[in-house]
């Protein structure tokens, strides 16, 4: 990646160096729904110092090094995402939601937040389940077929665009949805009163944010994108 400079994106800047995620989730600058912004102006929109936060990506760039998902090629990316991000949230979405309903049972006296903070994991795991099982059941296999074709394959939907465009939206809810458990939360912030499970619950969302941020990230600006290029090719070699 080139140097990093107000100008660059934020999903081009967790693309080329996947360190800043945290640096950026920090400063409150969403890189994988809001991806496509210039860091520039989403540190005018955040109320940052630009200048500053440059300096402290740049720090922490030069100690990073690029991950190996970013070479991967658009199926490979598939089955990365799969195996690496697809399994974590099929495995600890049941396991948060049964923390935080325990965490509430003992402390939602005491702490009503807890309540939003249950209705909104709860509407988290309801839209993330059924995504995952339409990325693995539909949209995955047929990124695979486009990434091995020499002909735009006759897809029932159309274009592969269609239900991608679908993902996408539905990765927007899920933004927002990560953003309000945050502010609900206080940003993961444990109560002085807060028992082990309290304090679990709360590092398995912090965890889930992060994770499920970077998951969405490798989709909306590093997937997507390159599957696109590929079926514009294909369609003008058929165009041809």
């Amino acid at each position: 990646m080139g140097p990093i400079e107000l100008d660059t994106t934020l999903g081009d800047l967790v693309t080329g160096h996947p360190g800043l995620a945290r640096v950026l989730q920090r400063g409150g600058l969403d890189y994988c729904c809001g991806g496509q912004r210039r860091l520039g102006d989403a540190c005018a929109e955040a109320g940052l110092d630009a200048a500053t936060f440059l300096a402290a990506l740049r720090d922490v760039a030069v100690t990073g090094e690029p991950e190996p998902w970013t070479e991967l090629a658009p199926d490979r990316l598939a089955d990365h995402i799969e195996s690496e991000h697809h399994e974590y949230l099929w495995r600890e979405l049941p396991r948060i939601t049964a923390l935080v309903d325990k965490v509430r049972g003992v402390h939602g006296g005491r702490h009503p937040e807890l309540a939003d903070v249950a209705e909104l994991v709860g509407a988290l795991r309801a839209d993330l389940e059924p995504h995952l099982m339409k990325e693995e059941r539909v949209l995955f296999p047929m990124i695979r077929e486009l990434a091995h074709a020499e002909r735009r394959p006759e897809f029932r939907c159309g274009r592969i665009a269609n239900p991608i465009g679908v993902m996408a939206s539905e990765h927007d809810r899920a933004g927002d949805l990560l953003a309000r458990v945050r502010v609900v939360t206080d940003d993961y912030r444990v109560p002085a009163d807060g028992c082990g499970s309290y304090r679990a619950c709360y590092e398995g969302l912090a965890q889930l944010d992060a994770d499920t941020r970077l998951h969405i990230h490798k989709e909306n600006n590093v997937l997507f994108p390159a599957v696109l290029r590929i079926e514009e090719r294909l369609t003008e070699g058929v165009c041809g």
